[in-house]
């Protein structure tokens, strides 16, 4: 490894006027991922900004039934919050599904929405990646592909986006709040990912030295019949093949309301807006939840290694649904 310092700060203010003027330092938290990335040498900061100290650790329930949750709590502890479990069990199950109870225990939320892709080649300094080396080329176009992406590709970057309650919160229409010295400002989840489109190495919209605060959860009452459903090639733990989020309420047989995001299949966090659309109004019924999920395959592309995902994507799509629709059923 190479040398690089290290300074511990203890307000934001601080944090943000240190990084300020390094262009190469960076943000540590949890340091689950970032760490590994530093010994891998594809990560090469200059200087460290210890952040752990900063009063963003607190879960608060929102006057309005939401929630608030800091930057800085550890995955566990808001999957076992009781206002997450009541209200938003997808969040919970998303988290406990994302991680080993180790990093769990270590890893924050806001470390896991700007978490780096899982990509073999992304962690080798190596290979051709656009993400780590722009204009270098992408080796998973033509190299072994299978976990990657078919939804949100480009011919640039086809890695997926890695997190597990990314995909939860991405259904629910969190909202990011971040801070630098520009001030404040909140961001849209489903406009904090970005496709790689050209630049596949600017993952979010964040600029060098913004500080993401807190992640706002709105309340949603149909989300306490919410589920995550993760496919994966272990089940003790691994990276998801398919993900889905669902949330759904239905009225006299017809669904009311529905959320749907999809995670394993996408270049980030996928909400699954055409499905969405095509649910509203009609029967909760099995025949419904496949056109849907047909519909909204249709777009992928996949690649020699990972054509399965479309089929496994809308099998997980319909089961989320109906696992969904049995959590409104009376007992």
């Amino acid at each position: 490894m190479r040398p690089i310092s290290y300074a511990r700060v203890q307000d934001a203010d601080s944090a943000i006027r240190t990084i300020r003027n390094h262009p190469s330092a960076a943000f540590l938290a949890g340091g689950t991922t970032e760490i590994d990335l530093l010994r891998q040498n594809v990560l090469h900061p200059d200087l460290l900004i210890d952040i752990n100290d900063l009063p963003l650790k607190l879960i608060e329930e929102l006057p309005d039934g939401g929630i608030r949750i800091g930057a800085l709590a550890r995955m566990s502890d808001v999957a076992e919050a009781p206002a997450v479990v009541e209200r938003f069990p997808v969040i919970s199950q998303a988290l406990v599904l994302g991680a080993s109870p180790q990093l769990r225990h270590m890893a924050s939320m806001g470390g896991n929405l700007l978490q780096r892709v899982r990509c073999s080649y992304f962690r080798d300094p190596g290979s051709a990646c656009n993400k780590r080396r722009p204009g270098s080329g992408c080796a998973a176009l033509d190299g072994f592909n299978r976990g990657h992406a078919i939804l949100g590709t480009s011919e640039h970057c086809i890695a997926t986006h890695p997190s597990d309650v990314a995909v939860a919160l991405v259904a629910l229409d969190a909202v990011v709040h971040v801070e630098g010295t520009r001030g404040a400002r909140t961001i849209p989840i489903d406009d904090f990912f970005l496709l790689p489109g050209d630049t596949p190495e600017r993952e979010h919209p964040l600029e060098h030295g913004e500080l993401i605060n807190a992640i706002d959860v709105p309340p949603l009452p149909m989300a306490r019949r919410s589920l995550y459903l993760k496919v994966r090639d272990r089940e003790s733990y691994e990276f998801a093949l398919t993900s889905v989020a669902a949330v759904l309420r239905v009225d006299n047989g017809v669904i009311g309301g529905v959320r749907l995001a999809l995670g394993g299949v996408a270049t980030k966090p996928w909400r699954a807006h055409r499905a969405e659309e095509l649910l509203i109004g009609q029967p909760a019924e099995a025949d419904s939840f496949a056109r849907a999920a047909r519909a909204e395959l249709a777009q992928a592309t996949p690649r020699a290694h990972n054509a399965f995902k479309i089929e496994l994507a809308q099998r997980a799509m319909i089961r989320a649904l109906e696992s969904a629709k049995r959590m409104g059923e009376p007992a």
